[in-house]
């Protein structure tokens, strides 16, 4: 019989363990999950967050682990780093402060921290004693890419799940088992989103996602014969095309907060302000990530056919394109541009405007593979 816990892809054994953790009434208080980016870490931690809350253990298909699932329950917290690249004290502490509160509507609230190896000394002991000590109604799931990055202060406080690296191949199967797309279409879903299992699904499921890759693509496309105002205006367009998904998501966070007004204490209606404008934030961040995966599919395909293995691009769609590129460029140069997308993933986990990080990276890859002199 299915349930949440269907949804942690391409991890067997962390599946088996949630399950018989839930059904047996042993949920802990503090989980550390740690693996590589896309090995399913945030759709357990989800799952796990709708089996603690829901009556059934996590059926999947009550109201309770339909608004967790959907990120919408008051009592589910997502937090990520809110600094320039690491977690606040004072974000911190405004967390510490909030579990004292009571749920809004279920019996307990979770708290999933992402990227706790970016939670430093400072706010860590800001941190320590409500992890270490947490009141009853309060459950933690922290999310790291490795046990190492993490604070051993802070591992030493948690249930410590490790998630395995799903191989390209093995993904690329999972995706066209559950959505019913071709090898192709899969390898190209993973490529625009970072290897993540989850959001590779809802952007085969997403026409505007869709729409989107093939506009970054088609600028990529354009790049070698491009002057400076060419890419002004591409960045220009693409900077639009990120922040449309972010307009859906506000209307829906307001119509949410309409409907619950009447019946929500003014303290609950700020904690789920102050969470809508973490889930904006974080939307903004996944549109720029997905717009420089996008970006980087490009560049690596670039170099697949300078390597001499066309065999292996990924955007097939593209490929006569691509090849016409390759052979105005070569491996080195490419692997130059790849380093420009990681300078602009770097600017991205800084809070840098997307106006600025995307108008850099158009300008650094295309030097980057074809030089100030570039064929007309």
């Amino acid at each position: 019989m299915a349930d949440v816990f269907e949804s942690i892809l391409g991890q067997p054994d962390v599946r088996a363990f949630l399950r018989a953790t839930v059904s047996s009434g042993r949920v802990g208080q503090s989980y550390l999950f740690c693996g590589p980016a896309g090995s399913s870490k945030t759709q357990a931690a989800d799952a796990l967050a709708a089996a603690i809350l829901c009556p059934d253990g996590g059926c999947g298909t009550c109201d309770a682990c339909k608004r967790v699932v959907r990120r919408k329950h008051p009592d589910v917290h997502h937090l990520a780093p809110e600094g320039a690249n690491a977690y606040l004290v004072d974000q911190v502490r405004e967390l510490v402060a909030d579990t004292a509160l009571a749920p809004i509507q279920a019996n307990r609230k979770v708290y999933i921290l992402d990227r706790v190896d970016r939670l430093g000394a400072a706010a860590a002991n800001a941190f320590l004693k409500t992890l270490e000590e947490p009141p009853d109604d309060v459950v933690f799931i922290l999310l790291a890419r490795t046990r190492d990055g993490v604070l051993p202060t802070i591992v030493s406080r948690c249930q410590v799940v490790p998630f395995q690296r799903i191989p390209e191949s093995e993904a690329a199967g999972i995706l066209v088992q559950n959505t019913g797309v071709s090898t192709e279409q899969a390898r190209i879903a993973l490529a625009s989103c970072n290897g993540s299992l989850t959001r590779a699904i809802g952007f085969l499921r997403s026409n505007e996602s869709l729409a989107f890759r093939r506009s970054v693509i088609e600028v990529m496309a354009t790049l070698r014969h491009a002057d400076n105002w060419d890419i002004v205006e591409a960045a220009s367009r693409l900077v639009v095309a990120v922040k449309a998904p972010l307009d859906v998501v506000r209307a829906q966070q307001e119509a949410e907060l309409a409907e619950n007004a009447d019946f929500l204490a003014k303290s609950a209606i700020r904690q789920i302000e102050a969470r809508n404008k973490r889930a904006l934030s974080a939307k903004s961040l996944e549109s720029l990530r997905q717009l420089t995966s996008i970006a980087a599919s490009y560049v690596r395909d670039l170099m697949m056919v300078c390597a001499g293995t066309p065999d292996l691009v990924i955007n097939t769609d593209m490929k006569a394109q691509i090849a016409d590129d390759a052979a105005a460029t070569d491996e080195a140069r490419c692997a130059c541009a790849l380093r420009a997308q990681r300078r602009c993933d770097a600017a991205i986990a800084y809070n840098v405007s997307p106006e600025t990080c995307i108008d850099a990276l158009l300008f650094e890859i295309r030097e980057a593979l074809y030089g100030t002199h570039r064929a007309r």
